[in-house]
C-alpha cells in the first residue's frame, strides 16, 4: 500500500480546518493548533488515520465486496468518480437518493428499468414507438443514468461506504448506521467523527486534498482487489491438480459467497 508522508499532506492542504468558531468539540484530538481564527488539523494523527482506514479498506476489497463512495460537493464530485471509476466500485456525485440502503429493492427496480430501456433500443422495440414516447423514454434514460449509472453493477448492499464530508452527506450516513455498514470518511474540524467507524482528520473542501485523500485510499482498494484476482488464480489453478484439491477450493468459494451476504461492522473507538 502506499505510504503517506506528512510532508505530501502538507502540499495539498491537509491540514487546514474550519473557523475556530465553527469547529466541533469531538475533534479537540486531531487539533494541532489555531492561527488567525482557523484550526490546523495534526497531519500526523491523520498520516496514521490513514494508515489504518487503508488498510481496513484493503481487506474488504480482497473480500470481494463493493465499497461505496459518496461526494456531492462541487469540488469533490470528479475526483471521486475519476478514482472510484478507475478501481471499479460504485459511486454516488450528484443528489443522494433517499432510501438507497435502507430501501435498496427499490433502487435495483429503478436499475432495471434502465436495463430495460437499454434493452428496447437494441431488439427494435424502441423504434415501434411513436416520437413523443421515445422523447420521454430517453428522458427517463436520462435520469437515471444521472443519478444512478455509477451504481448499476452494484447487485447487493456494499461492504462500506466512503464519504467526503459527513454534514452534506448526513443522509447516507443515517442509512448506513441503520443497516450496520462500516462507514469512513474525511473528517474536517467542523463535524463530529463519533458519526463515523473510520475517520481522517482531512480538510474535505480543498480539491487537492481530497485528491491527495482519495488517490491513497483507492491505491489501498485497487492492492486488495489485486490481493483477491491473484487468490482466485492461485485456486483455480490448484483445482486443475487433484479431485480433492477441487473440493477444497468449492468449500472456500461457499465459505466466501457466505459471507458476502452479511456486511461487515466495524467498530474504531477514538483515542
Amino acid at each position: 500500500m502506499e505510504k503517506v508522508e506528512v510532508k505530501d499532506l502538507l502540499e495539498a492542504g491537509v491540514h487546514f480546518g474550519h473557523l475556530t468558531r465553527k469547529w466541533d468539540p469531538n475533534m479537540a484530538p486531531y487539533i494541532y493548533m489555531e492561527r488567525n481564527g482557523i484550526h490546523i488539523i495534526n497531519l500526523y494523527k491523520t498520516a496514521a488515520k490513514i494508515q489504518e482506514t487503508s488498510e481496513a479498506l484493503h481487506k474488504i476489497a480482497a473480500s470481494g465486496k463493493k465499497i461505496l463512495f459518496v461526494a456531492t460537493k462541487k469540488q469533490a464530485k470528479d475526483i471521486v468518480a475519476e478514482k472510484a471509476g478507475a478501481v471499479n466500485m460504485p459511486y454516488i456525485t450528484e443528489r443522494w437518493p433517499g432510501g438507497m440502503l435502507t430501501n435498496f429493492v427499490t433502487i435495483r427496480k429503478a436499475v432495471k428499468k434502465m436495463a430495460m430501456i437499454d434493452r428496447m433500443k437494441k431488439d427494435g422495440t424502441f423504434n415501434s414507438l411513436s416520437k413523443k414516447e421515445r422523447l420521454q423514454v430517453d428522458r427517463q434514460r436520462a435520469k437515471l443514468e444521472k443519478n444512478l449509472g455509477s451504481i448499476s453493477d452494484m447487485t447487493r448492499l456494499p461492504g462500506a461506504l466512503f464519504v467526503v464530508d459527513i454534514k452534506r452527506e448526513h443522509i447516507a450516513i443515517k442509512e448506513a448506521q441503520k443497516l450496520n455498514i462500516p462507514i469512513f470518511a474525511m473528517v474536517d474540524t467542523n463535524s463530529d467523527p463519533r458519526e463515523v467507524d473510520y475517520l481522517i482528520p482531512a480538510n474535505d473542501d480543498a480539491s487537492k486534498s481530497i485528491n491527495k485523500i482519495l488517490s491513497v485510499v483507492t491505491s489501498a482498494v485497487a492492492d486488495g482487489l489485486a490481493e483477491r484476482k491473484s487468490e482466485k488464480a492461485e485456486r483455480d489453478a490448484k483445482s486443475e491438480k487433484s479431485p480433492a484439491a477441487k473440493k477444497e477450493v468449492k468449500t472456500e468459494a461457499k465459505a466466501e459467497k457466505k459471507a458476502e451476504v452479511v456486511a461487515p461492522v466495524a467498530t474504531n473507538e477514538e483515542e
